[in-house]
């Protein structure tokens, strides 16, 4: 049986769901915080998939920080839930590390398959008994709250390699964007660039050939892919080739 609520906390639904005697609960990619009422029908508890090494970001965004942050490795963990967020405590994890070029979709496909093979791990441990959860050290939690437009902002004058995990970061979800001549672009795929103009200001076109070349704070960074507003995403030599940009151009 399939049971649709928007509010999980409704009282209909904590009936509905005390009428079906469950043993166990599971909740993955679920944006909403469980109140008691819900977390104590099954008489095993509910444990949670989260996409991160917790208590490393906590929150509705844990692939995006983690790739924000520069992070090398990262992971998935089983907890069992409480009233807080991601706050409970932890059966399992599973590490795995941040390719250098790795997007926000890349590792999500990746830590989807990790995290359900976890979870199916972590029912075997409960089913047999085996199962032991460790508290969370609050001490050592960092947070990653839900995406905003002003995280997707482009600053030019940032440094290339925080600018290139910032794209990275937000593909495909968000987006990174900038502005030129007064429209909206969203930039994808950031290389960094072979060579670049030290004279160039942050944010200046100063190749379109054979690849769009743009210069930041401290170097520059190449990018394969671009979004212009109201259109799909392209590959930058084909926006390019349409005029969308052309040398000496410069994002804001």
């Amino acid at each position: 049986d399939v049971y649709k609520r928007q509010r999980p906390n409704d009282p209909e639904f904590l009936k509905q769901l005390g009428e079906l005697g469950l043993d166990l609960g599971v909740v993955v990619g679920y944006g909403h915080i469980l109140k008691p009422a819900l977390l104590a029908l099954p008489p095993k508890g509910m444990i949670n998939v989260h996409a991160s090494l917790l208590p490393a970001f906590r929150g509705a965004a844990p692939i995006e920080y983690a790739i924000l942050n520069g992070l090398e490795e990262t992971g998935v963990s089983v907890m069992q839930l409480d009233a807080g967020m991601d706050t409970g405590p932890v059966l399992l994890q599973v590490p795995t590390p941040i390719a250098p070029d790795e997007n926000a979709g890349e590792l999500t496909a990746r830590l989807a398959e990790l995290g359900a093979l976890a979870l199916i791990e972590a029912l075997s441990l409960i089913a047999s008994g085996a199962a032991k959860s460790d508290p969370q050290d609050d001490r050592l939690a960092s947070y990653a709250p839900k995406l905003t437009p002003e995280l997707a902002r482009i600053q030019w004058r940032d440094e290339a390699e925080v600018i290139a995990r910032q794209v990275r970061a937000l593909d495909p979800r968000v987006g990174a964007r900038t502005t030129l001549r007064g429209r909206m672009v969203k930039l994808f795929g950031p290389r960094p660039a072979d060579k670049w103009n030290e004279h160039a200001n942050p944010g200046e076109i100063f190749e379109t050939h054979p690849a769009l070349v743009v210069a930041t704070g401290s170097g520059a960074l190449q990018f394969l892919d671009v979004q212009p507003e109201g259109r799909p995403r392209m590959a930058a030599a084909d926006w390019i080739r349409g005029r969308g940009a052309t040398k000496g151009d410069c994002f804001e």
